[in-house]
């Protein structure tokens, strides 16, 4: 049975068969291109098992909470590897085999805060008036922000000042946030106009755009010295509430 360093070895002498002086490198006459090519043939099969990709040998939940809230405290750019390697405990080659590079990770970081983002609706479901569900999502974001270390404010919105504009990829991946916030709120307004707890006359879109742009803004303010003051946050909250009625 063949080792891989043998047939490796077999390899390069059989590809230094294959180019000849003169002989464009690519297609390889088929003969030749098949007699390059069986040594590792011969060693995949016999080691078909080995080479199988291996389930990953760490906590991945736990890894990706690390990753997102490292991006989510320092920024994309500010995110060192190093950085990246302490948060998790793991090795440079081990994150990068996992998740091919930092845009690769910081991807999985965004795809990860959105399904938070979807544990937030969820909040919106829950039994009670719709105007107390609202209040309790908007006050628990400024909670979260004001204890939070580094002030971080959200991802998605941190992301969308950073990156969004010179990253199609990143931009979609805001986007999709965004949409799903947006509409976790809009359903709830419409619930609370079927009840007659929100205006009816008021758009459902128009009125989840007003109620997600005061969060956006209330996040950024809870990243400022503005933000240290709970109280002035709360009143805002409150006053956007009293509008939707």
């Amino acid at each position: 049975m063949l080792d891989l360093s043998h047939a490796i070895a077999i390899f390069a002498w059989a590809n230094r068969l294959m180019l000849t002086p003169g002989e464009p490198v690519f297609p390889a006459p088929p003969s030749r291109l098949t007699a390059a090519c069986l040594p590792i043939m011969v060693w995949s099969f016999n080691n078909s098992e080995n080479v199988m990709a291996r389930p990953r040998e760490f906590d991945e939940d736990a890894v990706l909470d690390a990753v997102m809230d490292t991006f989510w405290r320092y920024g994309y750019e500010a995110t060192s590897a190093q950085d990246l390697v302490q948060a998790t405990g793991l090795g440079r080659g081990s994150l990068y085999a996992a998740y091919t590079n930092k845009d690769g990770l910081f991807e999985q970081a965004m795809l990860r805060y959105n399904r938070r983002s979807h544990e937030n609706v969820d909040l919106l479901r829950g039994p009670g008036p719709v105007l107390d569900r609202l209040r309790t999502l908007l006050v628990g974001v400024i909670d979260d922000d004001l204890k939070a270390a580094g002030k971080r404010g959200c991802l998605a919105t941190n992301t969308a000042i950073e990156r969004a504009s010179r990253d199609t990829h990143v931009a979609e991946l805001v986007r999709e946030n965004f949409r799903i916030m947006r509409a976790g709120i809009q359903e709830a307004i419409e619930r609370g106009q079927a009840t007659g707890e929100i205006d009816a006359a008021g758009h459902p879109e128009d009125l989840a755009w007003f109620v997600f742009n005061a969060m956006q803004g209330l996040r950024v303010l809870a990243k400022t010295s503005v933000g240290k003051d709970r109280k002035r946050l709360v009143a805002i909250v409150d006053r956007t509430l009293r509008a939707l009625g």
